[in-house]
């Protein structure tokens, strides 16, 4: 099984939804977070002060499938996500041990 976590514009989040159901994916776990990478945030005036905004607001998508589909899901992803901007977010994909449905109890792509 492989988990792909992406980091993505909140913006695009409709687009990335709609563009992994066309591939087949069934479900997925969406959290607002926060966060920086090369870009360091960006300055902004509010009532005449200047500051530093450090996190910039991301939506983290996390998605759990079998390695056939992996590719498929990463390339809807970045599909969905792109922009050609600077800060179009990052895609992580790591080897899952075991998935286990607390329900039923069955394991594996079962669970899934």
């Amino acid at each position: 099984m492989k988990k792909i976590e992406a980091y993505i514009k909140p913006f695009k989040l409709d687009d990335v939804k709609t563009a992994l159901a066309e591939v087949g994916v069934q479900g997925m776990s969406v959290s607002e977070v926060r966060g920086f990478g090369r870009q360091r945030g960006h300055s902004e005036v509010y009532r005449g002060a200047e500051y530093t905004v450090d996190f910039m607001p991301k939506i983290k998508i996390e998605v759990i499938l079998s390695p056939e589909n992996l590719q498929e899901a990463v390339e809807a992803i970045l599909e969905g996500a792109r922009t050609g901007q600077v800060g179009d977010g990052k895609i992580v994909v790591s080897d899952l041990q075991e998935v286990i449905r607390i329900r039923t109890g069955e394991s594996g792509e079962n669970a899934v």
